[in-house]
């Protein structure tokens, strides 16, 4: 992508339900709803019981390179992603707090061109995703 282009538009859950009327999901979530609600889970990724939810659009003709986002585990607690094309190690954006077990950087592979990539490139940094969720979990232990 361009300069030109970075800004993304967010990709909004239209199933998701708002506490007040005048305010999308995201921005008023009811009560008992999970962070990151109003923002979809790509049912597409689903791989071991995890899932990748997207914040931003993640796919563009010319290959997207960055977004926001978030990762379900199997217990159905949630991390928040900002991703980016490259390599190198999963860090620590924001420590584990009562509503997530963090929020973290990551970068996959390649550019996210469709669906069909964002599930290759979930697939690659899931087992990262697996190893600092088990730490966060050893922790609270």
């Amino acid at each position: 992508m361009t300069d030109e282009t970075r800004s993304r538009p967010l990709r909004l859950d239209k199933k998701a339900k708002s506490a007040s009327p005048d305010l999308p999901a995201f921005l008023s979530r009811p009560e008992g709803a999970p962070v990151y609600d109003g923002f979809p889970v790509i049912e597409e990724t689903l791989t071991d019981g995890w899932c990748f939810g997207a914040i931003t659009e993640y796919a563009h003709p010319d290959g997207c390179d960055s977004g926001d986002a978030f990762v379900v585990a199997p217990d159905g607690s949630r991390a928040g992603l900002v991703w980016d094309v490259g390599q190198g190690e999963i860090s620590q954006i924001s420590p584990p707090d009562a509503k997530r077990w963090g929020v973290y950087q990551v970068s996959f592979p390649k550019a996210v061109h469709s669906t069909q990539d964002l599930v290759k490139c979930f697939r690659a940094i899931l087992p990262g995703l697996q190893k600092v969720y088990e730490r966060v979990q050893k922790t609270k232990a």
